[in-house]
């Protein structure tokens, strides 16, 4: 009974801080370089639940009341709607946030932990063999020149959301006037598009395979293809490529609530902060990172953070049903 009551007594002093979060190299990275360290430092067993921001999203939703997740790692728009729904806790002041780009201080509740610019993924081997200029505007997605050539995906994905608001911007219109973006992407840059592709895998696909020459796409997926050997490059237009940050909350009602917030301060350290550019693309939010050149050269970093431009997503996600519905009725037609 003694041993029992020893064993209990110690197995409960062992706390499980459950972190939600992508997949694929993500997940990688985290249970091999980020996890195994943290849990040293703080005494305590890090279980990760993969899964996309949508699913991520939708099991917070699930499980109102009786949180499995003590912290979540989403794209800004979904994290936006997971504390609008209540579910991200006060983040808490510390040294490291001090070094910290203010633009990716999302609030109250959550903070970026990496950028990834939405701009122009190119072939290079493509653009050299024409003799081409590079575009430099989102408004140059209507060039006939990339008629079927060129992909832009959905706007259920982030990176289409991206460029039909930008769109709008150019023509006078924005966030709370998409009207202009949408007449802009029907009329102008759905002729020049060979298909509107979601899947990752399947762009790179086209890209691989000559199919396409031009794309509106992350820097990290750019990072990430030009990795296979593929010449890649990235252009950051000159009105902004759009800032899509992986962001990160305290989920509320934690039982673990330090340890939420020190995996937090730990995902923001200027080291580990290196190793998710390495295995993400996504460039540093702590202005102390120090990236090697062949990094720092296509992800966002140092001055090009100045040049990244941020969407109002208390504006669009209340829309984004109604606009995806427009979208399949009137672009995808």
């Amino acid at each position: 009974m003694l041993f029992r009551s020893l064993a209990s007594g110690a197995f409960a002093e062992t706390k499980t801080l459950t972190v939600g979060g992508y997949g694929g190299s993500f997940e990688t990275l985290m249970k091999e370089l980020i996890i195994p360290e943290f849990e040293k430092a703080h005494d305590v067993k890090v279980a990760f639940v993969a899964g996309n921001s949508t699913e991520n999203l939708a099991r917070l939703q699930a499980q109102k009341g009786a949180q499995e997740l003590d912290v979540v790692i989403l794209d800004d728009g979904p994290m936006y709607q997971a504390d609008a729904l209540g579910f991200c806790a006060p983040i808490v002041k510390s040294a490291v946030k001090d070094d910290i780009y203010d633009i990716a201080n999302l609030g109250a509740n959550s903070i970026g932990i990496g950028f990834v610019a939405t701009g122009f993924t190119y072939s290079k081997e493509w653009f050299e063999k024409k003799g081409w200029d590079l575009p430099t505007s989102w408004e140059d997605l209507k060039d006939p020149k990339y008629s079927q050539i060129l992909v832009v995906p959905p706007i259920n994905n982030t990176y289409g959301l991206h460029a039909l608001v930008m769109l709008a911007r150019d023509a006078g219109g924005g966030e709370s006037d998409i009207d202009p973006g949408f007449k802009a992407m029907t009329d102008e840059v759905a002729p020049n598009v060979l298909v509107f592709e979601p899947s990752s895998g399947k762009m790179s696909e086209l890209f691989q395979s000559g199919e396409i020459a031009l794309s509106v796409w992350g820097s990290g997926r750019t990072k990430s293809l030009a990795d296979t050997g593929f010449k890649a490059g990235f252009i950051y237009p000159k009105e902004g490529a759009v800032a899509l940050m992986l962001a990160a909350c305290p989920v509320v009602e934690s039982d673990t609530p330090d340890e939420a917030q020190a995996f937090i301060d730990y995902l923001l350290d200027p080291v580990i902060q290196v190793k998710l550019a390495d295995a993400m693309g996504a460039g540093p939010v702590n202005k102390k990172a120090e990236l090697p050149p062949e990094l720092a050269e296509s992800l966002p970093y140092g001055d090009k953070i100045s040049t990244l431009v941020t969407v109002d997503w208390d504006v669009i996600n209340p829309k984004r049903q109604e606009w995806t519905t427009r979208w399949s009725r009137e672009v995808e037609q």
